[in-house]
């Protein structure tokens, strides 16, 4: 009768990340664009940036109250530059702080918030885009209007949505590998 007999193979010990020459090991959770990561602080400052950068532009037009999707525009990029400041401070407090911000209930928050600003700067910017391209192309009063300023807050408030994405996937991704 052929039987095989167990044998035990010895198992090394993993390094320890302690002292001068081990960093830190980086968790698998902590991917970059994430709250709380270096990556995820880009992420809020640009999107702050452009959408404070399309709601200054659009409204320093004196008709953009005129037409309901400018004003709209207005609205979903200033509610968006104040989302991403909020959590822009929270993410420098967390890595001041070295905190991770993967608590479920941190990050169902995030994960709504990011999900409610970056459909109602998209919905805006598409808004805009669609009157200033009638304005633009096919009533061709570009010269009455300031098609310009309008055209570069539409573009800025795509950027906004552009950089709100990616904060939105990544903190879905992680609520949902939970």
């Amino acid at each position: 009768m052929s039987v095989s007999h167990a044998s035990v193979h010895p198992v090394e010990d993993p390094p320890t990340t302690e002292g001068p020459n081990n960093p830190p090991r980086a968790r698998m959770k902590d991917v970059q664009g994430m709250p709380g990561t270096p990556g995820g602080l880009i992420l809020r400052i640009a999107q702050f940036f452009f959408a404070l950068a399309a709601l200054s532009v659009m409204a320093s037009t004196n008709d953009f109250p005129s037409v309901t999707a400018f004003c709209y525009l207005v609205a979903a990029a200033g509610l968006q530059s104040l989302w991403s400041l909020t959590l822009a401070i929270v993410d420098i407090y967390a890595l001041l702080v070295m905190r991770s911000l993967q608590n479920p209930r941190l990050v169902s928050l995030f994960t709504m918030g990011d999900g409610i600003t970056s459909t109602l700067t998209f919905a805006a910017a598409c808004a805009s885009a669609g009157i200033t391209v009638l304005i633009d192309n096919d009533i061709g009063s570009c010269a009455q209007n300031h098609c310009v300023q309008f055209e570069t807050a539409t573009a800025m408030a795509f950027m906004s949505w552009f950089t709100a994405l990616p904060s939105f996937l990544l903190n879905f991704w992680s609520l949902a590998s939970r």
